[in-house]
């Protein structure tokens, strides 16, 4: 039923469906175990033979009504939240890789994102090859390797605004044999469903937009069901042969297209424990349910505070793929026709210092680490959050050294305006 509902429905009606006389609100179940009458039920929910609930760090009821609301917003057959968006990036490819595997992952991501798969999940023996999303597909596909178990990019990138052509990379991916993994973070289901285009597996920080208030940090991997893994059971012997910690069940045949999650629950959350915890979920389904208002919104106020940027003489550049003349406008129109989302990268006119000194100005609009969620703030991603990047990383990553990130709130557009103008002299 809830597929053929639409989504500003289901932010609001999915995921939790409570039976005769069950709390109308989803509940906070703030309990890491669940009692059983009998030792052979227990044991059967350890095999797997069952589904139910026996420890927080696998499953929790809270937490599976809000995994099941994201899946259904983004037509997915299930989700599996997790404590932050960065453990979801992580959990999303490393349920495919292994020691001696390789990845091939668009540059314009997330300075994080970037650290995690270029320096940290490299110790693990997974390598990764960073290609440029704007190059040709042959170029792209030039970067793949008998190993390769993955094609990842973002939706949107952080900070740069870059739109990825999730065909394209779709296309690429599966013509090598493996899913294309997008993190949807910024554009969020509401303006973009990368499963509609061909990606296979999705991301989220649900810390941004999807929470939308700055209260909860999480993240989510949805799967749309749709890799045919047995296809390329020699590429992923992860999902297509048996798990010896499972008494040899082979998550494919036992599970179907509930596999990828499946595993990603039962071995990995297991193992590595990056839960969310049952109040945060809490907290991000009340986001959820204003998400459909919101983002409209934001990029309304995002719009027309870009296009007073791109007006005024102070300011060098501006990258919001809703501006008629940027470079992504046709593929944002494409993938996104009502909207992007609320962030605006741009540069002033000057030096960096100049750029310091004008947020430094900043009156209601804040310098914080934050992006996406209510309220107007600012950052330089440079001195910040890719701090830990060289020039020339940052350039890779489509970071200039000038670049401001503005994440415009839900605030009247000309009070946000107002402040920007002031803060320019």
């Amino acid at each position: 039923m809830t597929n053929k509902l639409k989504p500003e429905t289901l932010c609001v009606q999915a995921g939790w469906q409570p039976k005769n006389g069950e709390p109308r609100v989803l509940p906070i179940y703030q309990s890491t175990t669940f009692k059983y009458d009998t030792s052979e039920q227990m044991a059967k929910l350890f095999d797997l033979e069952e589904s139910g609930y026996f420890y927080t760090r696998l499953q929790n009821p809270t937490n599976d009504a809000v995994a099941a609301k994201i899946a259904a917003l983004e037509g997915g057959v299930a989700a599996m939240l997790t404590s932050s968006g960065q453990a979801a990036n992580f959990y999303a490819l490393f349920n495919l890789c292994e020691a001696g595997d390789h990845l091939v992952c668009s540059s314009t991501i997330y300075g994080g994102t970037f650290n995690l798969f270029g320096v940290t999940v490299k110790k693990l023996g997974i390598d990764v090859t960073f290609v440029d999303p704007d190059a040709p597909g042959e170029e792209i596909s030039a970067a793949f390797r008998p190993n390769t178990k993955a094609l990842f990019g973002e939706t949107l990138s952080n900070p740069g605004m870059n739109v990825l052509d999730i065909e394209k990379f779709a296309r690429i991916a599966h013509s090598h044999g493996v899913p294309l993994i997008v993190d949807n973070t910024f554009a969020t289901p509401i303006n973009c469903r990368p499963f509609e285009w061909g990606a296979d597996i999705v991301t989220h920080s649900t810390t941004k937009y999807m929470d939308g208030h700055a209260t909860s940090v999480g993240g989510a991997v949805v799967d749309s069901g749709n890799f045919d893994w047995d296809a390329h059971a020699d590429k992923f012997p992860g999902l297509t042969t048996p798990d010896e910690s499972y008494h040899g069940l082979t998550y494919t045949k036992a599970f179907g297209r509930m596999a990828y999650i499946t595993k990603a629950t039962a071995q990995l959350m297991r193992d590595l424990g990056s839960i969310q915890s049952p109040m945060n979920a809490f907290l991000l389904n009340l986001g959820l349910e204003t998400l459909h208002l919101r983002m409209p919104r934001h990029c309304q106020n995002a719009q027309q505070v870009a296009e007073w940027l791109e007006a005024n003489e102070k300011v060098a550049w501006v990258n919001y793929p809703g501006l008629k003349g940027n470079k992504y406008y046709e593929l944002a129109q494409k993938y996104m026709p009502n909207g992007t989302c609320g962030v605006i990268a741009f540069g002033l006119k000057g030096t960096r210092e100049d750029a310091i000194r004008f947020m430094d100005r900043l009156k209601m609009i804040c310098i914080v680490t934050h992006v996406a969620d209510a309220r107007t703030c600012v950052l330089h991603p440079a001195s910040h959050t890719h701090r830990q990047l060289t020039d020339e990383q940052l350039i890779e990553a489509g970071v200039a050294p000038d670049l401001i990130r503005l994440s415009v709130g839900i605030e009247n557009v000309n009070d946000i305006i107002g402040d920007i103008e002031q803060a320019l002299g």
